[in-house]
C-alpha cells in the first residue's frame, strides 16, 4: 500500500511520445458492392501492387542507403587501417627512441667520457684536500702568532739567562770552550740582521742609491735621462705604427695582438733602441706566429690527470711539513683546546725561568 506522500514523492515519468500513424483503410471497413466492389478489387489489386512496388522502391532505396553506409563503413575501415599504419609508424618511432637511448649509452661508455668522469672526480677530491690543507695551515699560522705573543717574552728571558749563565761560567773558569759557548749563547739572544735585510734596495755598489740619498736629504728624485731617438729610429717607428696600428684589425684577437706589439714598439722607441725597432720590423714582416699544435681531447684529459696527481703530491709534502713543525706538533697534541696548551707551556717556562735565575745567582754569588 502506497501512502500519499510516497505517491507525491515519486516523480512523474514522462510518457514516450506516440508516433501518429496514418490510418490504413481495410476491406472490412468499406464493404465492396457491385461494380464498386469490382472496382475496389481492381483498385485494391492495383493498390496492392502499388504498395508492393513502393515498398520495393523503399527497400531498394534503403538498400542503396545501406550500401552507402557499407561504403562509409568500408571507408571507415580503411581509415582505421590507415590509423593502424600510423600507429605502427609511431611504434617505429618508439624503436628509434630506444635506439637514441642506446646511442647515448654508447656515448657515455666512450673512453673520453670515462676519462672526463675520472678527471671530474680527481678535481673534486683535490679541492677537498686543498681545503683541508689550507685550513690546517691557517690554524698553524694563527697558533704560531698566538704562541709568539704569549710566550715570546718568556723565551727571550730564558735565552738571556742562558747567555748570562754561560758568560759567568766562562769568566769563572777561563776555559776557551766555555768562552766559545758564552759567545754562541749571546749570539742567539740578539741575532744581527744582514745589511741587505735592513736596507733592501737602498744600497748599491756605490753606497746609498740616488733615490735613497734624495729622500734622506729631502731633495727631489732625479728624473730618468731623456733619450732623443735617431732619425732612423723615427722612420722605423712610423712605419711600424702605420702597419701594426690596432685600428686596422678585423677581429678582437687581431686587435689584441696589434695592441701588444705596438706597446713593445713604443717602449723601444722611448728608449731610442734602433736595433730593437729593426727586430720588431722583421718580426712584423714575418707575420703572426702560427698556432701551436693542440693535443686531442684524450691527451688533454690525460695531461690534466697527471697535473692533478702532481698537485696532490705537492700538497702532501706541505701537509707533512706542517704536521712535523713545532707548532703543528703542538696543535696535534691539543687540537680542540690550544689555549689550554699555551697555558701549560707558559707554566713550564715560568718554572724554567725560576731555575735559571737561581743558577745565575749561585754563579754570581
Amino acid at each position: 500500500m502506497t501512502t500519499p506522500e510516497a505517491e507525491q514523492s515519486q516523480p512523474e515519468q514522462p510518457e514516450p511520445p506516440v508516433e501518429e500513424q496514418a490510418p490504413v483503410p481495410s476491406a472490412q471497413e468499406v464493404p465492396p458492392t457491385g461494380d464498386e466492389g469490382a472496382a475496389s478489387e481492381g483498385s485494391g489489386e492495383e493498390s496492392s501492387r502499388g504498395e508492393r512496388s513502393d515498398e520495393a522502391a523503399v527497400t531498394s532505396e534503403s538498400g542503396e542507403v545501406s550500401g552507402e553506409s557499407g561504403a562509409v563503413t568500408s571507408e571507415s575501415g580503411e581509415v582505421s587501417g590507415e590509423s593502424g599504419e600510423v600507429s605502427g609508424e609511431t611504434d617505429g618511432t618508439g624503436e628509434v627512441s630506444g635506439g637514441t637511448g642506446e646511442a647515448s649509452g654508447e656515448e657515455s661508455d666512450r673512453p673520453e667520457a670515462r676519462l672526463e668522469r675520472a678527471v671530474r672526480a680527481a678535481e673534486q677530491a683535490l679541492i677537498e684536500y686543498e681545503i683541508a690543507v689550507e685550513t690546517f695551515r691557517v690554524e698553524v699560522e694563527n697558533f704560531s702568532r698566538l704562541h709568539h705573543q704569549k710566550l715570546g717574552p718568556m723565551y727571550a728571558r730564558l735565552d738571556e739567562l742562558e747567555a748570562q749563565i754561560a758568560e759567568a761560567r766562562a769568566e769563572r773558569t777561563g776555559d776557551p770552550e766555555d768562552v766559545r759557548k758564552a759567545q754562541e749563547a749571546r749570539a742567539r739572544v740578539m741575532p744581527m740582521p744582514g745589511v741587505e735585510e735592513l736596507f733592501h734596495d737602498w744600497l748599491d755598489s756605490d753606497g746609498l742609491s740616488p733615490e735613497a740619498s734624495a729622500m734622506l736629504t729631502e731633495q727631489p728624485v732625479r728624473p730618468p735621462q731623456r733619450v732623443r731617438p735617431s732619425e732612423e729610429a723615427r722612420k722605423l717607428y712610423r712605419e711600424l705604427a702605420r702597419k701594426a696600428h690596432p685600428d686596422l684589425a678585423q677581429d678582437e684577437a687581431e686587435r689584441k695582438r696589434r695592441d701588444e706589439f705596438i706597446a713593445r714598439v713604443n717602449a723601444a722607441y722611448g728608449r731610442g733602441d734602433e736595433a730593437l725597432l729593426r727586430e720588431l720590423a722583421e718580426e712584423w714582416a714575418a707575420g703572426p706566429v702560427p698556432e701551436e699544435w693542440r693535443p686531442s681531447r684524450s691527451e688533454e684529459l690525460y695531461a690534466r690527470l697527471e697535473w692533478l696527481a702532481q698537485r696532490k703530491e705537492l700538497l702532501t709534502v706541505v701537509a707533512r711539513d706542517l704536521e712535523e713543525s713545532a707548532i703543528g706538533a703542538m696543535l696535534k697534541i691539543a687540537p680542540d683546546d690550544p689555549d689550554r696548551l699555551l697555558e701549560e707551556i707558559a707554566e713550564q717556562l715560568l718554572a724554567q725561568v725560576s731555575e735559571r735565575e737561581a743558577e745565575l745567582a749561585s754563579l754570581l754569588g
